[in-house]
């Protein structure tokens, strides 16, 4: 994930540069749920409104939940699926904020009432994410649900007025993209703290869809967009959070996009990208699906790390003869193709690996998904 907001502070307040991010343990996205009232175009867990045999009781969730602790994960995602439709969720949750953990909440927002908002607060979720693909009617078709921008809408305003640190995450392709400055705009004028830029990812539906994937052009023209309006609220005082996520290349832009508008600070930013260090799925980022399979993020649903069933997430993660995590965990990563040649890659390390793997045929391949220029990345 590409903090925007932190590295525009970073041209005026800047701060020492450090070492490459190391946490003590890795974020958890957790896939508690495949089961969801909805069925979206890009879904990379392929959910639908059915029950899934075989997924984690509480009692072995409860566990997990006591191993990410002592193994110093200090975060963990809930997800789904649709995870408010789980009946032990927000006693997941708390065990969880009770070891001491940051806990947010992956939801469509759909299933979100006046009740089920009370619910959310009294939790104190850190963070309350909520998909919106567009306004109203590309929402819907994104979501494949009438009224589905309604109720979520709803659920971000609710979320706004009691104060809540909620989020809008919006999932860029070519059939929605003439709606990122209309969504930008209603994120603002609602007041909501955060808004997530995710470029598609070639898992699940998201995988028979690629074809929607955003353009070189139309890729380019949104980050800039980004960049400008994350800058203008910062001149204006405002504090708004921006990021991406599912393209790391996005870094490596934002500096050629300095070099042009800030050429004194690029040095700096540069600095700072490179302790930033790009993609770390298997690295510090992980997750565990509705089964309790482990994987490197949630769009390598196709391969397993281990199962928590039969060996704690710390050994899983901690395996050093695992080859996959080994080679993940290079860094940069040994890579084929355009990554190979880009003077970038120890700063966005190569990206996605599942968009190499569908898209090049090898995970070590380059990733179809980057929109920089030949001559922007040649050494």
């Amino acid at each position: 994930m590409f903090r925007l907001s932190t590295f525009v502070d970073e041209l005026f307040s800047p701060t020492p540069v450090g070492p490459r991010r190391r946490p003590p343990g890795p974020v958890v996205i957790w896939n508690l749920i495949r089961r969801c009232n909805l069925a979206c175009e890009h879904c990379y867990s392929l959910s639908a409104d059915a029950d899934f045999a075989g997924e984690l009781g509480t009692a072995e969730a409860l566990a997990v939940i006591d191993d990410l602790a002592r193994f110093r994960v200090p975060a963990l995602i809930l997800s789904g699926g649709e995870p408010l439709l789980r009946p032990d969720l927000f006693t997941l949750a708390a065990h969880a904020k009770a070891q001491g953990m940051y806990v947010a909440l992956s939801t469509n927002g759909t299933l979100i009432d006046e009740a089920m908002l009370d619910r959310i607060a009294a939790a104190e979720f850190d963070y309350v994410g909520i998909s919106l693909d567009g306004l109203e009617a590309t929402h819907d078709r994104f979501r494949r649900h009438v009224g589905a921008f309604a109720a979520s809408a709803r659920a971000v305003r609710g979320a706004v007025a009691r104060g809540l640190k909620v989020g809008v995450r919006f999932t860029l392709t070519e059939g929605n993209a003439a709606d990122l400055v209309p969504l930008l705009d209603w994120v603002r004028a609602e007041n909501v703290p955060r808004f997530y830029l995710s470029h598609l990812n070639y898992a699940g539906r998201g995988r028979k869809n690629r074809a929607q994937d955003a353009a070189v052009q139309t890729a380019r023209w949104a980050l800039e967009t980004l960049f400008e309006r994350c800058l203008q609220e910062w001149q204006e005082g405002g504090k708004r959070e921006y990021t991406t996520g599912n393209q790391d290349a996005d870094g490596a832009f934002f500096l050629l996009w300095v070099r042009r508008r800030f050429p004194e600070r690029a040095a700096h930013i540069e600095a700072k990208l490179r302790q930033w260090g790009g993609n770390a799925s298997g690295v510090n980022i992980a997750n565990i699906d509705n089964l309790g399979k482990v994987h490197p993020d949630t769009m390598w649903w196709h391969l397993r790390l281990g199962d928590v069933r039969e060996r704690p997430f710390s050994a899983i993660w901690s395996d050093a003869e695992d080859m996959l995590l080994a080679r993940l965990r290079e860094h940069p990563r040994r890579l084929e193709g355009r990554c190979a040649r880009c003077r970038f890659l120890d700063l966005c390390n190569g990206s996605s690996r599942v968009r190499a793997k569908i898209g090049a045929g090898s995970p070590w391949g380059e990733d179809p998904g980057c929109y920089l220029y030949d001559e922007e990345i040649a050494a």
